[in-house]
């Protein structure tokens, strides 16, 4: 398994997102991917070495304060949580939040970075795949393997995704922004995935955004339903049949 130092940047403004060491790294080999999820490590300005006491320490109190963030963000919504109502939550004074974050929208912004990471590079892959396919069983399997590459993504950051299901069609204003910008990033890329998809007339002669569209609502509908408890069966039975159903649907006429 492969990790990667990686310097992200902000997908709706200028300002960067810390150089860290990638949440997600993905490798496709021959068999089936391999997937692992970290936690994304504190900001390359760190008191003391590299790995020591001091940088530990800086590391779990940003984690603890994400952690403490992202059930209130759940339960309340992000524009309501206050800094005062994290840290009381984190148990650490108010003036220590800023010692780690400038504001409310770099924290959601750090508690988002493992899902985005792990999206942007599962998408890249998925359209290295499509832009290969010439075969419907090509585009078949370069879809199958799109879902069974999130899937272990998804539940290892189900409370992020579940934020994100609740925030993302609300506005973009104030700290709710990385949440909008990550629903543009899977809008966008739903898009040229089905722009790939079309290249060798293996679909219907549909609008490629109306199509890439109504497979983000009807995938992002099925999530929301399986991390709020619904009854969906078995979680990956029920991805299969949708991957299934709106693939049969597309496919052009032989």
């Amino acid at each position: 398994m492969l990790i990667q130092k990686a310097t992200k940047r902000s997908h709706y403004s200028d300002r960067p997102l810390w150089s860290q060491t990638c949440g997600v790294r993905i490798v496709f080999g021959m068999d089936e991917p391999h997937t692992t999820v970290l936690d994304p490590t504190p900001p390359p300005v760190r008191p003391g070495p590299e790995g020591g006491k001091r940088a530990r320490n800086r590391q779990m109190r940003l984690a603890q304060l994400r952690d403490a963030a992202l059930p209130l963000f759940i339960e309340q919504g992000v524009e309501r949580v206050t800094i005062d109502d994290i840290v009381q939550a984190a148990g650490v004074a108010k003036g220590s939040f800023y010692r780690y974050y400038p504001d409310k929208e770099a924290l959601v912004e750090a508690v988002v970075f493992p899902v985005r990471a792990a999206l942007e590079q599962t998408l890249d892959a998925g359209a290295a795949d499509l832009a290969k396919a010439t075969t419907w069983d090509a585009v078949v399997d370069a879809y199958n393997r799109l879902g069974l590459v999130l899937a272990p993504v998804l539940v290892a950051h189900s409370d992020v995704v579940l934020l994100y299901l609740q925030e993302n069609r609300a506005p973009a204003v104030g700290a709710r922004r990385p949440l909008r910008a990550l629903a543009d990033l899977i809008r966008d890329r739903a898009v040229e995935l089905t722009d790939l998809a079309h290249t060798h007339g293996l679909l219907r002669p549909i609008p490629h955004r109306v199509s890439a569209l109504a497979v983000v609502g009807a995938v992002e509908r099925l999530l929301f339903e399986v991390l709020d408890g619904g009854d969906v069966g078995d979680p990956l039975e029920a991805a299969t049949s949708l991957v299934s159903m709106v693939l049969d649907g597309l496919r052009a006429p032989a």
